[in-house]
């Protein structure tokens, strides 16, 4: 399994381009979440992406593009 490297620096959901797939949640639950009208938002504590490798492919999960991640450092 090919894994990158984490992220480093804030994520960014744009919360006028998120329809609310859930895609993020399912591929980085510890990560992302879905506020009570069902759109993404980053947990508390997580805009750094905690060290989950899997940020990066809940971005490219994202059906709009939504979820931006900052490139990594390697």
């Amino acid at each position: 399994m090919h894994r990158e490297n984490p992220t480093r620096g804030p994520i960014r959901v744009d919360t006028d381009v998120c329809i609310g797939a859930g895609q993020c949640v399912l591929a980085a639950p510890g990560v992302f979440t879905q506020d009570d009208d069902g759109y993404s938002t980053l947990l508390p504590g997580r805009e750094d992406g905690a060290g989950d490798p899997m940020v990066r492919e809940a971005a490219r999960a994202c059906p709009v593009g939504a979820i931006e991640v900052p490139a990594s450092d390697g």
